[in-house]
């Protein structure tokens, strides 16, 4: 099909441009190169380097070019996710309304773009396909209400997206865990409210908020006084056998005790009481240290449980710290056929996610693996997939429900 043959629509009373155009000036000669084709076919582009009003604040020229356009076509790049993107996604209160009336059209200038995951339910257009300004130019003329029956391609986010770490969640009480005395003995609460990162991922909302009610029984159960009382233990089994031996030996050489004492039973005791206070102290110092890990590997507990019912949602949660949430857009659907194929458990795949998918999860976050492993087809391109990482825990005898990050992912 020629490109003559696709006509531009009609602007409305309230429009006054077919298409929005937003790059990075880093892509201005590409994008230019474009808009001029565009509007050498008759189509009317704002370009905000061109037909924003100058003065005036860029929020502002945005949110207004937006409503007088009919459709809006982000190029994507590298630099544009970080700087013009990053913008309307900070403010983006401000220009939901708009952009969920208006067909957004996301151009991808790189295959191996960490495309933003609110545009990952979107159609795009990748510019290296041959027919790329036809596609464009069909969506660009097409009535908005029959977008949905577009030939373009469908975005597929597993394609692109998938094995890649969003933004960890902070707990909702990280102020107080903060000025918390015993902030070591606690556990963060999180919000159940999707966030606008996962807003047009979760297809079912009423998941993530059960996933993160069963991560909040951490902190209403989990924690807080689990070994200090321990610790009590400790310093009154000191004061018991400090006040007995003081006892003993009271009745054997009278009262007061130290006077009457000869030099060598003065010296013994002064080591004793050493002794037993370093004794303590280092008990002390061990629970303190066992009580941090018990309260994380209790919230990998429920973070594994959580992960059974948000995995669905191509979303796995993992953790390290109390007070933060490691999240991941991954789809393990390829990985469910592997798993149930290694054990005649019907439930293996539903165990191996209770099991290991908040290390798996970790893993993805920091781009680190707990093993050495070697280039194979699996189901997550570029990466291990989440069947390749349960094999080799099962393989090297590993239990552990976080990584102990060593290798890099980027060896793989």
């Amino acid at each position: 099909m020629e490109s003559a043959e696709f006509v531009p629509l009609e602007l409305s009373q309230r429009e006054s441009y077919h298409v929005f155009c937003s790059y990075s000036s880093t892509d201005y000669q590409w994008t230019h190169a474009l808009i001029q084709h565009l509007e050498d076919r008759g189509l009317r582009v704002c370009d905000h380097e061109r037909d924003f009003t100058a003065g005036r604040p860029i929020l502002e020229n945005l949110a207004e070019s937006i409503q007088q356009s009919q459709k809006v076509l982000l190029i994507l790049s590298a630099e544009f996710v970080r700087s013009r993107w990053c913008l309307m996604e900070d403010n983006m209160s401000m220009f939901r309304d708009c952009l969920q009336r208006k067909p957004i059209v996301p151009v991808l200038l790189q295959r191996d773009l960490q495309v933003p995951l609110h545009l990952a339910h979107l159609t795009y257009l990748d510019v290296q396909l041959p027919d790329f300004r036809q596609q464009l130019l069909r969506v660009l003329c097409t009535p908005n209400q029959e977008m949905q029956s577009s030939t373009v391609v469908s975005y597929q986010p597993p394609s692109l997206y998938n094995g890649k770490s969003l933004e960890p969640l902070s707990a909702i009480n990280q102020e107080q865990l903060n000025k918390d005395y015993f902030k070591e003995f606690d556990c963060g609460v999180w919000s159940d409210s999707v966030p606008d990162q996962l807003s047009q991922v979760i297809q079912h909302p009423e998941r993530y908020r059960e996933a993160i009610r069963i991560i909040n029984t951490v902190a209403q159960t989990k924690v807080r006084f689990g070994s200090l009382w321990k610790i009590m233990v400790a310093i009154l089994v000191l004061i018991l056998v400090v006040g007995v031996y003081y006892l003993l030996i009271s009745l054997f050489i009278g009262l007061p005790f130290w006077e009457n004492a000869p030099k060598g039973l003065q010296t013994a005791t002064a080591v004793f009481l050493f002794l037993s206070v370093i004794w303590v102290i280092y008990k002390v110092y061990v629970l303190y240290q066992n009580e941090k890990k018990r309260i994380v590997r209790e919230l990998q507990k429920a973070i594994g449980q959580a992960n059974s019912i948000l995995f669905e949602e191509h979303v796995l949660i993992g953790s390290q710290s109390p007070s933060k949430l490691l999240l991941v857009y991954v789809s393990v659907e390829g990985c469910r056929e592997e798993l149930s194929a290694l054990s005649q458990d019907q439930d293996f795949f539903h165990t191996a996610i209770v099991e290991h998918s908040c290390g798996y999860a970790c893993c993805l976050a920091k781009q680190l693996l707990p093993f050495e492993t070697t280039p194979t087809d699996g189901h997550l391109e570029g990466g291990v997939c989440f069947c390749q990482y349960v094999i080799n825990q099962m393989l090297i005898g590993q239990t552990r429900r976080f990584c102990c990050c060593k290798i890099p992912v980027s060896a793989v």
